[in-house]
């Protein structure tokens, strides 16, 4: 068990050693196949280059590599949240050194040590509000035919909280879209399914409050860490059981971005809503360059430079603190985020407004 040391002499390309690290390397499933010369000698390389973990038994060596996970490779800070996932990377390495009896015990244990604070709370400038929301959704929908298949992906995030991986394995088979048809006054359960009858098209439609029963994700995992060799591994919905579900109700206007996309994209084979340019799962490096374009477009250059919605997943948080503000409890807004109350309260604390004016008359009561 070995620990590469910071030499330059003989190395191969960084990218190189990615990649032998994770085909092979660190991926047991591959570790009986033949490994091409060029990751071969990347391997020896990391192999001579590296560190003894026996050597990690010094505190003066372990924190040398703690201050190191603390700077990126250009010098400047690393992020806390970047910061924490690697001293948590770390110790558990030393933990399993121990289990196999290399070291006596965990030598982080054994340093004073302390990570840099990850904030706890949601930055509130990331918050978007419903008319800005709005704005960027049409945006991408005015970026072409390719970025408008994403303008529904971008209505889940935002009108129903999802998060992107949740969006990104949504299927048919999940969605009651209702609506009622004006002229005949028809209902419907299922808008997406309606057809034009005898007596009348159906073409003027009244969307309703709809549901979407969420099952399970998408993330990306990489295809050679997949059971089907696929880039994205379905599975179940994050904090829960693999067969539970999440019922989120959804506006009128998802209801009628949902019924668009039906009718202007389909859906894949397997009922996805959303499905990359050849008709795969939905890549983050597709809609995250569709996501800047528009902000691009429908944001002034101010508004650009700022964190506001820079990220597709801000949308969920400007769903979280719009349904916060507008007096939704925090129990329900927690379930249909798929949050705790506690996890929610916490992260969100900074976005909740309306309480200012009658804090301020209390506090100006008593000086007073």
């Amino acid at each position: 068990m070995t620990l590469i040391r910071p030499t330059k002499r003989g190395r191969p390309t960084d990218p190189l050693l990615r990649e032998a690290l994770y085909l092979y390397g660190l991926n047991p499933r591959r570790w009986s196949d033949e490994i091409p010369p060029e990751h071969a000698a990347a391997l020896a390389w990391m192999e001579t280059a590296s560190l003894p973990v026996v050597e990690l038994d010094s505190p003066a060596m372990v924190r040398r590599v703690l201050d190191s996970l603390c700077v990126r490779l250009d010098g400047k800070p690393a992020a806390a949240s970047t910061v924490q996932r690697k001293r948590a990377t770390f110790y558990n390495v030393l933990g399993y050194a121990v289990e196999m009896e290399l070291i006596a015990s965990n030598p982080v244990d054994r340093v004073q040590w302390t990570a840099p604070e990850v904030a706890q709370s949601i930055d509130r400038r990331v918050v978007a509000n419903p008319a800005q929301v709005a704005t960027l959704l049409e945006a991408v929908k005015s970026l072409g035919k390719r970025a408008d298949k994403v303008t529904a992906f971008f209505g889940c995030l935002y009108y129903a909280g999802m998060r992107p991986s949740e969006a990104a394995d949504l299927r048919r088979e999940d969605c009651d879209l209702a609506g009622r048809c004006a002229d005949c006054g028809a209902e419907f359960d299922d808008l997406a399914a309606v057809k034009p009858s005898p007596s009348c098209d159906h073409e003027k439609i009244e969307y309703r409050w709809g549901r979407l029963v969420l099952a399970g994700t998408s993330p990306r995992a990489g295809s050679h860490w997949t059971d089907d060799g696929g880039s994205h591994e379905r599975r179940g919905l994050k904090h829960r059981g693999r067969a539970e579900t999440r019922t989120v109700p959804i506006p009128p206007r998802l209801v009628e971005l949902l019924c668009a996309h039906v009718d202007d994209h389909g859906v894949g084979p397997d009922g996805r809503f959303f499905r990359g340019l050849h008709g795969g799962p939905l890549s983050e490096s597709v809609y995250d360059r569709w996501w800047k374009l528009a902000r691009e477009k429908a944001l002034t250059e101010s508004q650009v430079a700022s964190p506001l919605v820079r990220r597709p997943y801000d949308l969920r948080h400007a769903a979280a603190s719009l349904w916060l503000n507008a007096g939704v409890p925090p129990t329900e807004v927690a379930r249909r985020l798929g949050h705790g109350v506690a996890v929610l309260l916490r992260v969100y604390a900074n976005c909740i407004d309306g309480s200012d004016d009658t804090m301020n008359d209390k506090i100006g009561d008593a000086l007073g």
